[in-house]
């Protein structure tokens, strides 16, 4: 297997966590895109992933995966051990509501904030940006942040006792607030407790 992505970038991660909590990562062979001069809007790439984002996995039979949700759940059900996506019907509900909150609340705002309302990744890759737009999706991340405070209120990870795709997501979006100065308030404790807890995990401190 093959997964073409940026190390470091927000999407790329959560995938990356995902193969390392599956002790993974030996099973694939990362290809860098040089996403900074353009080499995700080129033909050849757009032919792996119409929506010319990172990451994109290529299977040996030629299929290519595209989706952080998606390459996620063909890792954690093709590698054994702790599930990610959970195992029963209610678990695997929960853990999906949870993570697409995770995506659509933080993650995805927060990005949104970063490419329109400061420099993003700079002129040549940032072709239209509305800065209302974008400082209108940082107080959609902050509200968010404080809805997964309460969640975490009552558990341990956001689905309960054990951690999954949701974290990871989360994660990553409050990693992405943090490279676009957008800080985490004070008074987040159940937040800032978990991101403690979270960040001793092996698959994080890779």
């Amino acid at each position: 297997m093959k997964i073409y992505d940026v190390a470091n970038f927000p999407n790329p991660l959560r995938v990356r966590i995902a193969l390392a909590e599956k002790n993974a990562t030996n099973n694939v062979q990362f290809i860098p895109v040089d996403l900074m001069n353009g080499e995700h809007r080129t033909a050849a790439f757009i032919a792996k992933n119409p929506a010319a984002s990172v990451p994109v996995l290529e299977l040996d039979d030629g299929t290519y995966i595209s989706e952080c949700t998606a390459i996620t759940e063909y890792i954690d059900h093709l590698f054994e051990g702790p599930s990610l996506t959970g195992s029963t019907a209610k678990e695997r509900a929960v853990i999906n509501m949870l993570q697409k909150r995770a995506e659509s609340m933080v993650l995805e705002p927060v990005g949104t904030y970063f490419h329109h309302a400061t420099d993003g990744l700079g002129p040549a890759l940032e072709i239209y940006q509305n800065k209302e737009w974008g400082q209108k999706q940082k107080e959609i991340s902050l509200k968010g942040l404080s809805y997964f405070d309460t969640v975490l209120a009552d558990n341990t990870y956001l689905a309960g006792d054990h951690f999954t795709i949701a974290d990871i997501t989360l994660y990553a979006g409050i990693g992405f607030a943090g490279f676009a100065k957008i800080d985490i308030p004070a008074d987040l404790t159940h937040i800032h407790r978990w991101l403690s807890l979270v960040a001793e995990r092996p698959s994080i401190k890779l």
